[in-house]
């Protein structure tokens, strides 16, 4: 096969994983059974990963608007899954932070899709295993620390 060729086929090869990730990613919202969508659960997400942070800096994190984020806090907020206060050094900045109903919804969300991608590994036998997390492992580490899990202003080349 001619290099061309093969370099076409494994990129063939890695959308095909793409496309199961996101499905694995998107179907894991489901078990929450409608309580936030998944524009919501993005910001429940980067609140999870980042703590009790302002909104300027969840909307930075997503790559929205801050009017965006504004919305969907305000429909978290109502739902009691996110606290909204003043910071204490500006009160004109709002801080958001997950409540526990808010961590508990991660929790499902991410325990669910561990238990999906172990069942799917689980498929493997123990070297194809090793094969799979090795390539993966190396093609994050190319791709660059934190590519994806967060927002690309601008787009590669």
């Amino acid at each position: 096969m001619a290099e061309a060729d093969q370099a076409a086929s494994d990129v063939e090869v890695l959308q095909e994983a793409t496309r199961l990730l996101a499905g694995i990613a998107l179907r894991s919202v489901e078990v929450l059974h409608g309580a936030v969508t998944l524009p919501q659960y993005r910001v429940l997400a980067v609140l999870a990963d980042l703590g009790e942070v302002r909104s300027a800096r969840v909307a930075d994190a997503l790559g929205l608007e801050a009017s965006t984020v504004t919305r969907l806090v305000d429909r978290l907020t109502t739902a009691g899954h996110v606290s909204r206060t003043s910071d204490p050094t500006n009160r004109s900045a709002v801080t958001l932070l997950l409540t526990a109903s808010g961590h508990d919804l991660v929790e499902q969300v991410v325990s669910w899709r561990l238990r999906e991608l172990e069942r799917i590994l689980l498929c493997l036998t123990p070297a194809d295993r090793v094969a799979l997390t090795s390539s993966l492992t190396l093609l994050v580490a190319v791709a660059g620390e934190g590519y994806g899990a967060r927002a690309m202003h601008r787009l590669p080349l």
